[in-house]
């Protein structure tokens, strides 16, 4: 085929150049001739008049115009030939080189490049980068609602228990074994556990284990079959920046998922003004809610690093380090290991309390409540719950707490530790410009029995 067209285009070249050339004989005749004419006339003297005046330089000048038109007339038109021969035989190449490749090779195995459909999933932008989408489509089975019911009533329409809270919490033993926050299932008399799963199934928990110092608890369900399990990561590894996404049920809308970044990942529980805690938190701005208490915390590897705790602010928010979470969880491992399977119980005491500093202390001077120079440390009781210990003990509300069994009373801290140690607390406290002990017998309390 490339010699057919190597032929046609040289044929046509040769014709061209060959009209040329007879082009340029006959001009040099018609200039010959025109010399000759001028040369007799100016020899013989005389003026030959060819009708208008120098009407034969006119004449010889519109032949060879003439000439010179045709010629360029047969010039396009054997281009214009050249060029349709070309693009021809080149379509008649191209679509026989076609079909001989796809006759000796696949379909696939075109000289062009043919975008496949898993070439085309592969530059979507979607699979590519949706990697949040990725780690919630691996971890969201595992997560689950707790639902505190109010056993005290039953609603009419659904003749069920109303909820009174809820929080979240996650699976991490497939036996039924729930790891939540310790406030999530604190402090509710008269109530009962239920655990609602990723697909909607509903089964009644049992508190099994609770620290309220680390804000941690776990929950036992007895599912019909093996559950999945979130895995769990390792907290120290982290590092400001890391991309986390907080997972729960906030308002009880089960499923939701958040996402942000590591803001900080050792903020101390004193900065938080958490005095009776000893924990360093991992902040975030993964925005959490109301309902989000006891949800994990996932990295991009899928492994829970933190268990969310609180919100202070839009994006500032603080979660538990998993590796806390690890040593309650051996402690809780040990005693069902050693047979112990009583409910964990609390020692109630039923105040709430501020610890005294400069700040308490001239806001009481400024409500006219006058304290002696010498009280410079200690914890106010803000509030009494009637018919508490502290209230059959004879606390009010007002009063500060300076000694307990005969120790100084630095903070709200030291009321807790001394009801973890002692049975009987023999309290010093200042009301009204005087000093008086009173004796408090703390009741413990099961979590189970609470509900």
């Amino acid at each position: 085929m490339a010699a057919r067209l190597w032929f046609l285009s040289t044929s046509c070249w040769k014709r061209v150049h060959a009209h040329r050339e007879r082009f340029s004989t006959k001009l040099h005749f018609v200039k010959s001739r025109r010399f000759d004419v001028d040369s007799q006339r100016r020899h013989c003297g005389t003026q030959h008049d060819y009708g208008d005046g120098d009407s034969g330089n006119r004449k010889t000048r519109f032949y060879a115009t003439n000439q010179l038109r045709k010629v360029a007339r047969n010039g396009l038109t054997w281009c214009g030939a050249i060029g349709i021969g070309i693009g021809i035989g080149g379509y008649y190449l191209y679509k026989n080189e076609i079909i001989r490749v796809n006759a000796s090779t696949s379909a696939s195995a075109s000289i062009w490049p043919v975008a496949s459909a898993a070439s085309l999933s592969k530059r979507n932008l979607r699979d590519q980068f949706n990697f949040i989408a990725d780690i919630v489509a691996e971890c969201a089975d595992a997560v689950v609602c707790v639902d505190i019911k109010d056993t005290r009533r039953l609603d009419y329409f659904s003749r069920s228990h109303p909820s009174m809270t809820n929080g979240s919490g996650f699976i991490v033993e497939e036996n039924g074994l729930i790891l939540t926050n310790a406030h999530v299932v604190m402090g509710h008399p008269r109530s009962a556990v239920q655990i609602r799963l990723a697909d909607g199934t509903v089964y009644p928990g049992i508190v099994e284990d609770i620290d309220v110092k680390s804000d941690l608890a776990t929950i036992r369900v007895k599912p019909k079959a093996k559950l999945p399990v979130m895995k769990l990561g390792v907290s120290k590894d982290l590092r400001p920046g890391e991309w986390v996404i907080a997972m729960g049920s906030p308002l009880s809308l089960s499923n939701t998922i958040t996402a942000g970044v590591v803001s900080s990942v050792s903020r101390t529980s004193t900065e938080l003004g958490l005095f009776d805690k000893d924990m360093d938190y991992i902040q975030t701005d993964a925005s959490i809610t109301f309902g989000n208490s006891g949800g994990p915390l996932v990295n991009l590897d899928g492994q829970v690093v933190g268990i969310n705790s609180m919100k202070v602010s839009a994006g500032i928010s603080f979660a538990i380090p998993i590796d806390c979470a690890r040593q309650f969880l051996k402690r809780g491992e040990a005693r069902r290991s050693k047979g112990i399977i009583t409910p964990p119980s609390k020692r109630y005491l039923g105040i709430t309390m501020l610890t005294l500093n400069a700040d308490t202390l001239r806001a009481l001077q400024i409500r006219n409540h006058h304290v002696p120079a010498e009280i410079t440390r200690g914890a106010l009781v803000w509030k009494v719950v009637i018919g508490s210990p502290a209230y059959r003990g004879g606390l009010v509300p007002g009063d500060i707490v300076v000694e307990i069994n005969g120790l100084p009373v630095e903070s709200s801290n030291a009321v807790y530790q001394a009801l973890e140690k002692h049975n009987v607390l023999n309290v010093r406290i200042y009301r009204d410009n005087a000093y008086f002990d009173l004796v408090i017998q703390p009741e413990d309390v099961s979590f189970n029995e609470q509900r």
